[in-house]
């Protein structure tokens, strides 16, 4: 396990990992942080007691580096750290549509990257991360990345190929599930019924069968056709998603995230 990190970019995403690294035991004094803001470097060290410094010093001092800017801003920061990163320092990137190739390319020599996409559940150590290996990044290379994220959520190695797919569906995938939520809620409040009340139940209900799925091993068709009888109330309201294309839309909806990743990618030529 690197004895130092540093987070380059903690914005949302980078405090997600970086509350995730503390709750999991890493000493404060084992992280160092970059941000542009002095109002957010005085927040986060009031928070987390973690040492703030530039992107330079970062790259100068710490074991491992996770980049979790902006896609936009990533060309912009290794051009800024290239020639201060050592041909052996891990370089792990959360940003999406960012390639391995392309960090290598601006960092020059053979750098062990490793690209993860996580989501938002890192908050609450229920995080999906997904990991792949540049051309330079060894066994040794993921393991450490995966200690890393490990306390904070699964972790699922998949080749580089898959990573804008995978950004689509579990990087953004509790956005679509809130999403699903406020709808829900809407349909409460429709039938009459008061909007804490509607919350309570579809927080349950997604909750419960969330768990479910997790623990019971079955298909979620077995699960879900458990729930629906013929002729009853379940059936209705599927025959209604499914005539109004909601399975499709999500199909749609995935692919154009997945399209939005690439197109990330493709903005620091």
């Amino acid at each position: 396990m690197p004895r130092m990190i540093a987070i380059l970019g903690t914005g949302k995403m980078g405090e997600a990992l970086l509350s995730g690294l503390v709750r999991a035991g890493r000493a404060a004094d084992q992280i160092m942080v970059t941000t542009r803001r002095p109002d957010r470097a005085k927040a986060l060290t009031e928070t987390y007691g973690v040492r703030v410094v530039t992107n330079l010093e970062a790259a100068e001092q710490a074991d491992a580096l996770i980049l979790a800017v902006k896609p936009q801003d990533m060309g912009t920061l290794l051009r800024e750290i290239a020639p201060v990163v050592p041909s052996d320092k891990l370089v792990i990137s959360v940003a999406a549509g960012i390639t391995t190739d392309f960090v290598q390319a601006r960092l020059g020599g053979p750098i062990p990257v490793v690209r993860v996409m996580s989501n938002t559940p890192v908050l609450v150590d229920e995080a999906m991360s997904v990991i792949s290996a540049g051309a330079h990044a060894k066994e040794e290379h993921l393991k450490l990345t995966e200690d890393l994220l490990q306390p904070v959520g699964k972790v699922l190695r998949i080749p580089e190929s898959q990573q804008d797919g995978a950004t689509a569906l579990s990087g953004s995938g509790p956005a679509y599930f809130f999403y699903l939520v406020e709808a829900m809620v809407d349909a409460g409040i429709l039938l009459g019924m008061p909007r804490a009340a509607a919350l309570d139940m579809v927080k349950q209900s997604i909750v419960g069968a969330a768990i479910m799925l997790r623990d019971s091993g079955e298909h979620p068709v077995i699960l879900r056709e458990a729930v629906t009888s013929p002729g009853g109330t379940t059936i209705a309201a599927i025959a209604e998603l499914e005539r109004h294309r909601v399975r499709a839309a999500f199909l749609d909806a995935i692919e154009a995230a997945r399209d939005r990743s690439r197109e990330l990618g493709g903005t620091n030529k």
